[in-house]
This record gives structure tokens, sequence and C-alpha cells, in this order.
């Protein structure tokens, strides 16, 4: 039996899952051994340099999707996936450059402090922590249907219910990193996971160039070629532009509407973005952005060989029959570079990469529902610090449980396809929103609330009635069934500028013309840092 068909030693997989499980546990318990602040809990007292915090904003954002996703898409769709790989990082300059910094200057624990700065607090907070919770629960859905289809493929388990079991599993041991972690604990698992993972990603991509004489051209060549049928000239051109996406002029638009959600999208992720209040200065989130830019730029160039690699070595009809479909591509590609054992250490690094970000994405959500919602909202700003952390952590089980049962329904879905609709999300809610608060003096309280829930029930609501949900092969449900209207598969392309237009309305009709003194000092801090991290009274 070939290799391929058992995919690897299932009692070498979990051996290298369970180390890396009790390693990294073992660092959470570490480094947070003593009594904990709130602000340990939400930004690891601030306390990561700059390089520390680029490793870990690389970790948070090279997620499932960057590795085992657009790997797949490569793999099975050539330059068309090739997309996934420059849409993440062009995102990721647009997010550091224009938003992350000026962010992290005005705000203190969460995207909301930023949006309501200078507004009412309460509609704004609210608004802010909604569209939050909304898009880290739909982005914990891919990771946790990418844990399932992983495991799936290392055990063998084909059964949905085993593969239920698995998702449920990660779903605990995330629940149990933030708890006993919080964001410092976070942090240096994100650090280790983005090490390994890079890491990973290089020795792969090494051992595919090898077996070509590190001769890039004809790696694209050969994978070309095993793409097309020797007898007939049918199949998949690797190397064809708009294969995915040129078939009728309504796909043409919708790979116009992912790009546009997959360059925009990250600058309103609110777990990429906290990354930037664990520095102490505005010079270290500088460095931090710097450090991101170089490890993030050399992960995607890589994942172009080892897309390509997989394509070749292993086989798109392989990659797609075994569990897990496209996102099986980066285990199976190691497993035949090196065997079972390599395959396990990869598969263990991607394990830990769902686990790292999955914890990220929960201290986000429980934050910005403990600090945003029970502090501000409910409590006037006089919560018990203590008490406040007790709330986030308890909001942390709730998004666990949501996101398992979120996790199961999404399993056998390509994550890098997920990602991309959590980013047209976030590109809709929040990039509007926090650019029109850091840039435009007049924007007003009713123009902020107008343009995120314009943005966010306009996203949501179109993706569901999309081909992507219902009425394709491709889609979640099946082309069983159908209620999908909406032509395009992502919604960035209408649902931004709705958005930014709710945002301008709401503004130019609203009889508050906000107070001028806020807009000056928020102008100030966003851009000499000069009081970042302190709450402002009004």
């Amino acid at each position: 039996m070939s290799p391929l068909q058992t995919y690897g030693n299932p009692q070498i997989n979990m051996a290298v899952f369970a180390l890396f499980v009790v390693a990294t546990m073992g660092i959470v318990i570490a480094v947070t051994r003593q009594k904990q602040k709130a602000s340990d809990f939400y930004t690891g007292g601030a306390a990561f340099s700059g390089r520390q915090n680029g490793l870990a904003i690389t970790g948070d954002y090279l997620s499932a999707a960057a590795f085992l996703g657009v790997t797949g898409a490569i793999a099975i769709s050539g330059y068309d996936g090739l997309l996934y790989s420059i849409g993440f990082f062009v995102a990721l300059l647009l997010a550091l450059y224009l938003v992350a910094e000026p962010m992290r200057n005005t705000g203190k624990y969460t995207m909301a402090d930023v949006l309501s700065f200078r507004m009412q607090q309460k509609p704004v907070r609210t608004a802010a922590a909604t569209s939050t919770l909304v898009i880290s629960f739909v982005y914990l859905l891919a990771q946790m249907a990418g844990a399932g289809g992983l495991v799936a493929l290392l055990l063998g388990v084909t059964d949905k219910a085993y593969q239920a079991l698995v998702i449920a599993l990660v779903g605990v041991l995330m629940i149990v990193y933030v708890l006993v972690g919080g964001m410092k604990g976070t942090t240096w698992v994100q650090m280790i996971k983005a090490v390994l993972l890079l890491s990973g990603a290089a020795i792969m991509a090494a051992l595919v160039m090898g077996r070509h004489g590190f001769n890039l051209n004809e790696l694209l060549i050969t994978a070309q070629a095993a793409g097309l049928d020797k007898e007939t000239g049918l199949g998949k051109d690797l190397l064809s532009p708009m294969m995915k996406y040129g078939a009728t002029d309504w796909t043409k638009l919708s790979f116009l509407s992912l790009s546009l959600a997959l360059i925009a999208g990250p600058s309103g992720l609110p777990h990429v973005l906290m990354r930037f209040y664990t520095v102490p200065t505005a010079k270290e989130a500088r460095r931090s952005a710097v450090w991101a830019i170089i490890l993030v730029g050399a992960f995607f160039l890589l994942t172009l060989v080892l897309g390509m690699g997989a394509a070749e070595l292993v086989g798109q009809k392989t990659i797609m029959s075994a569990p897990g479909g496209a996102n099986a591509a980066a285990p199976l590609l190691a497993l035949v570079l090196g065997g079972e054992v390599f395959m396990g250490v990869i598969s263990g690094v991607a394990f830990a990469t769902i686990l790292a970000v999955v914890a990220g994405l929960t201290i986000t959500a429980s934050a910005s529902f403990a600090h945003d919602v029970y502090n501000s909202i409910l409590k006037n700003g006089n919560a018990d610090p203590e008490e406040e952390v007790r709330v986030a952590r308890i909001t942390s089980v709730v998004i666990g449980v949501l996101a398992i049962v979120g996790g199961i329904v999404a399993n056998g879905q390509n994550i890098a396809f997920l990602i991309s609709l959590a980013f047209a999300v976030a590109a809709s809610a929040n990039l509007p929103s926090i650019l029109y608060t850091l840039y435009w003096p007049r924007f007003t309280t009713r123009g902020s609330v107008w343009s995120i829930y314009t943005g966010l029930l306009s996203s949501v609501l179109l993706i569901l009635f999309s081909p992507a949900i219902s009425g394709s092969k491709s889609a979640m449900l099946g082309e069983g069934v159908n209620f999908a209207w909406f032509p395009l598969d992502n919604p960035a392309l209408v649902s931004i500028p709705l958005a930014f237009l709710a945002g301008f309305i709401g503004t130019i009709t609203s009889s508050d013309q906000g107070d001028s003194e806020l807009a000056k000092e928020m102008e100030v801090r966003s851009m000499t840092g000069a009081g970042a991290g302190k709450a402002i009274a009004h």
C-alpha cells in the first residue's frame, strides 16, 4: 500500500501532537505564574519588545488558512490560488502602515477604545463589540474546520462524528490556553509557533526545490504538466490565470470582490490590531511592523513552492480525496518529502498554529465583551478590574462552545475561502469606521454606528444568500439546498462601499458636530503616541 493511501502513522502523529500540546501548555504556565492584573490578561502588561511582538503578529497572522488553506488553494487552482498569498501579504502592509500604529497610539485594550475615543461611548462601543464578536466567530469557524480536517487526515478518520469529536477537543484546549495564560501566555505560544511554522515551511520548500536543482521555472513547468492529462491534454493548467474565476462575468466580479476582501480585511481584524497593545512604545510598535512584514513576506513566497510541489508530488486527485480535501496538501507533501515522522512534525506545527490562533481570537472576543460591553456599557466604566477579567474568562468559555458547534458545521470547507469571508466582514464592518475616525475630524457618533452596522449586516446577509452557502457544488450546504440570490461568492465589492456611504450620510445628517478638542487630542495621540494607552474620560 502506498504511504499516501495510509496518510502516515497515526501513532507517530498523535505522539507529536501530544508533545506540542504539553510543551506549549508548560510554557504558558511558566510565563504566567505570577498574579495577573487586567492589563496582563488583555495586553500581556505591554511588556514585549518589537522583535518579540513582530514574531507574535506573524504567528497571529499566519493562521491555518495561510499554511493549509493557501498551500491547498495553489495546489488545486494554481495561479488563481496564488491570489490568497499575494492578497494576505499586501493586506498586512496596508494594515500595519495605515491603521495599526495610529490605533495602538490612541487605544488602550480594544478596537472600541479607538472608535469611541471622541464619540458617545455606549452606542459606539456596543456596535464595535458586536462586530468584533461576529468577526471573531466567523474567523474561528475556519480554524476549527482546519483542525477537524487536519486531525482526520492524520488519524485516517473519515467518520464525521469522530471529526466532530476532534473539533470539540481543539475547542477545549483553546479555552484552557486562554483561561490559564491570558494575552501573555498566548503571545509566547504565538512566537514559538511562528518560528516553528517558518522553519517547517522553509525546510519543505528547500526539499521541493532541491528536487529541481533549485530552479523555480522547472518546478512550475513540472507542476503544470502534473495537472494536465498527458493523453487528452485536459485538466487544470496551473499557470493559466482566471481558470477558477474566469467562466462568466459574475465569477470575474467575484474575483474582484475576493481581491478587495483579502487586501482590506486585515485592517479591520480586531485580533491582529490588538497585538499592538502588547508593546510599550510607538517605536516598538513600528519595529513590530517591520519584523512582521519581513517574516510574513518570506512565508508567502514559500507557499508558492509548497503548493506547486504538492500539485506535482502528491497530485490533485490524491489531495482532494483525502480527509480535509485541499487542506491536506501541506501534510501530504511532508509525507512524500520526509516520511511519517516528518509529516507528524509538520502536522504538529499546523496543529499548534490552529491552537495559537484560536486562542488569540478568543482573547480578543472575550476582551471586547468584558471591557466594552460589561465594563464600559453595563457598569459605566466603574467595574472592578478583577471582576472584568472574570467576565472575560466566562465569555471565552461561551465563545469556545459556540466555535465548536460552528466548526463542526463548517468542517470540510477550504480554510482560505472561509477566511476570505471573515475578511469581507471585517473590511465592511470595521475598516470604514476606523479610517473615518482616524482621518476625518468631522466624523460623528451617528456616522460611526451607521457605518459599523451597515457593513456588518450587509456583509453577513450577502454571504448567507450567496453561492458560498448554497446552490453550488462548492457551497457549504451543497447544491441540493438553494436559497442563493446574491450572485457573488464574496460580498466585499458591495458591502464595503455601502459601509463607507452609511458613515458619510450618518455624519452629514447629524446635528452633532463632535468635540473639536477631543479630535485634536486624538490626532496628536495617533500620530505621535503621546499619552498612548491612557483612558480618557468624557
